[in-house]
């Protein structure tokens, strides 16, 4: 098979880099065409000089000088701006967009690339949160294939396999409950954002971590499905899963459920996006049962962590709501993160946001744009 030559938008993010090393280990698959990243114009720049990329974006336009001066050796193109991301991934000889840039800045370039008929690999959940009408329809117009790398949601697609033509009946996405599982709301009163970085499971960027304990990036993950799978709000279920081995299930109108396990390790769902529908031979951990004797599941407490019901009343009410939710969330993780707000005050903060800001039932993607401005102004003066 010819080499497939991938952009990746946010190189350096947890995502980007465990992508890097996929590609590292499989040199006749798989060839870097695009790196970009915000900040962290350092790895940036070690990335570039390892892996020669075509081109490189830094999307912080400050830091463009250094970036062009450290690889001025090299024949790496240097770019600056989000304009710019929207710009490369068009170019001819990508074959393969991973967006895995974190929050809403990932939605313009996947529609550019979506335009220009990229397949993607879907780090960016929250690209269909915000669009995930648009991004559908305007995907199936393109012929574009919308590979999943979200864990939970690349074991759908894995379960969905030679079952395409099978309704589901229902998705069950699997939630670790983060660090603060089985806590009650008086727990919580106190929690500092150290204590909310450490997940029991996964290794990953500050923004999804927290997301993660607050239950936020669960109830993405659910509109997320929603609009992957063509499914109903009523046809998502979410339970907890501590050990994070079965990594989500589907269940058909026959009754019988298919579950995709293994240790917790995102390269094999990147790996798994980059390359199908062939499966590549790698080094990861295998998983052995006798070393998890008891998996358990039990139901999300969403009294606690409000915001995993927020999200189902936003993909239940549809319209701007889930993009107002996301741009409310992204303020109030930064916050917390800042130590402005309390963790418990992020749902109320982010409930306020969806009762005020305006909402639009058909939007548009210049709505989409819009409403998010609105919503930031609007939570930044809440703060």
């Amino acid at each position: 098979m010819q080499k497939r030559k991938i952009a990746i938008l946010g190189s350096t993010g947890s995502i980007g880099t465990q992508a890097l090393e996929v590609i590292e280990a499989n040199p006749d698959s798989f060839e870097v065409e695009i790196l970009t990243a915000q900040n962290n114009a350092d790895l940036l720049i070690e990335q570039s000089i390892k892996f020669n990329p075509n081109c490189v974006v830094i999307t912080n336009e400050s830091l463009y000088d250094k970036v062009v001066t450290a690889l001025a050796h090299t024949d790496v193109k240097v770019y600056a701006g989000m304009k710019a991301v929207e710009e490369v991934v068009q170019m001819d000889s990508v074959d393969i967009v991973l967006t895995s840039m974190v929050g809403y800045a990932g939605l313009l370039p996947t529609i550019k690339a979506i335009e220009a008929s990229k397949h993607i690999a879907l780090a960016n959940k929250e690209t269909l949160v915000v669009a995930g009408e648009i991004i559908t329809k305007l995907a199936q117009e393109k012929g574009v294939n919308i590979y999943p790398v979200d864990s939970e949601h690349s074991a759908i697609f894995q379960c969905l396999v030679g079952e395409f033509h099978n309704p589901i009946e229902k998705i069950i996405l699997t939630a670790s409950g983060g660090p603060f599982r089985g806590k009650q709301r008086a727990d919580l009163e106190q929690v500092t954002k150290a204590q909310a970085l450490k997940h029991p499971n996964w290794v990953m960027g500050a923004k999804i971590t927290i997301d993660s304990a607050s239950l936020m990036n669960k109830g993405l993950e659910v509109i997320e499905a929603k609009w992957l799978f063509g499914v109903q709000a009523s046809q998502i279920e979410v339970v907890v899963h501590p050990q994070s081995i079965v990594h989500s299930l589907v269940q058909f109108q026959d009754g019988s459920m298919k579950a995709q396990m293994g240790l917790p390790d995102m390269k094999l769902p990147i790996q798994f996006a980059l390359n199908f529908p062939n499966r590549l031979k790698s080094d990861f951990p295998r998983f052995d049962f006798t070393k998890y004797p008891s998996l358990t599941f039990e139901q999300p407490d969403t009294k606690t962590f409000r915001n995993l019901q927020l999200a189902f009343d936003a993909m239940a009410k549809g319209g701007n709501l889930p993009c107002i939710m996301n741009a409310a969330n992204e303020i109030a993780v930064e916050a917390f993160l800042q130590d402005k707000i309390g963790f418990l005050a992020m749902s109320d903060f982010i409930e306020t946001c969806m009762t005020k800001v305006s909402f639009i039932q058909k939007p548009s993607i210049d709505d989409y744009v819009q409403t998010d401005e609105e919503t930031r102004r609007f939570a930044r003066g809440l703060l």
